[in-house]
């Protein structure tokens, strides 16, 4: 029995993208990711999530990771349906990898709701969803690991030519580099979320 676990990570960013990655893995394999130490990601240091990645790349049967741009988020937000396009992404990731039953960490408030759509749009596979599913099923925690690391990498590229710290609105540096980017050219770098609110924010009040 193939289970799938997917999870997300930079959602609540201000910049880069949001990632989605899944893993697929033959239930009786399970306990290996456990052994192995996998556990939701932000229990992990950096560090460690960067040598779990390779480790859970060796052990899952395959693993599908997807990155989406800050224009399809800021399109998404427009039009009130930022679930919605995780539900559609995370989709992909379900068709792509074939399992027989796929575990979400949902978004959603209502975590039903959210798993009945990403089935409706996976040919209606089976989808249980569940809030905190990247710290209840290890299979989550894995693509949880696999998510985190990805953006993290995507970051740390932007970061070679932008002092841009984590891209949390909760981040000083974040925050002072938006300021600043905005204040000197009178626009958003392509990376920055423009529809999110601490972004309007500064527009506004610059």
């Amino acid at each position: 029995m193939q289970i799938c676990g997917i999870d997300d990570a930079g959602r609540g960013s201000m910049l880069g993208p949001l990632v989605i990655a899944g893993i697929s893995i033959e239930k009786r394999k399970l306990r290996k990711l456990s052994l192995l130490g996998v556990k939701d990601s932000k229990r992990l240091s950096p560090k460690l999530r960067d040598h779990l990645f390779k480790k859970i790349i060796e052990v899952v049967d395959d693993y599908y990771i997807t990155k989406i741009s800050t224009r399809s988020i800021d399109a998404s937000v427009k039009k009130h349906c930022l679930n919605n396009l995780e539900a559609k992404n995370m989709a992909k990731v379900v068709l792509k990898l074939q399992p027989d039953v796929s575990y979400v960490d949902s978004c959603d408030v209502n975590s039903t709701r959210f798993g009945r759509e990403i089935s409706k749009l996976s040919d209606n596979h089976k989808i249980k969803s569940y809030h905190h599913a990247d710290s209840r099923f290890v299979a989550v925690s894995a693509a949880s690991i696999l998510a985190k690391v990805t953006r993290d990498r995507a970051i740390e590229k932007l970061r070679k030519n932008h002092n841009l710290g984590s891209g949390y609105p909760s981040d000083s540096v974040t925050v002072k580099f938006v300021t600043k980017y905005y204040q000197i050219n009178h626009l958003m770098p392509n990376f920055v979320r423009k529809s999110w609110k601490p972004v309007q924010l500064i527009v506004d009040s610059n």
